[in-house]
């Protein structure tokens, strides 16, 4: 089942990444905000998940909120990738 906390892992990236393609499609907030919010969601999620996914890969309440930061920044960057890659 420890595969289990680590595919939550990616999947509070995709959350982070849908979410940031919400935000810039509302047009609603501008651009250069989206990353900021982005990581500040994937923390909150991290959170979240060390509290209700079993086997998440975070004990404590720091590394789970680094994790989903990192989650978000991992979101941040595939969105930059793809752009460069066009």
């Amino acid at each position: 089942m420890e595969t289990f906390g680590i595919a939550s892992v990616a999947a509070i990236s995709l959350i982070c990444y849908a979410i940031g393609m919400i935000i810039k499609s509302t047009e609603a907030i501008d651009n250069k905000y989206i990353p900021a919010i982005v990581l500040v969601v994937g923390a909150i999620l991290g959170a979240v998940g060390m509290k209700i996914i079993p086997d998440y890969p975070a004990t404590d309440i720091i590394t789970a909120i680094a994790v989903g930061f990192a989650s978000g920044g991992t979101a941040t960057a595939i969105n930059q990738t793809i752009k460069q890659l066009q």
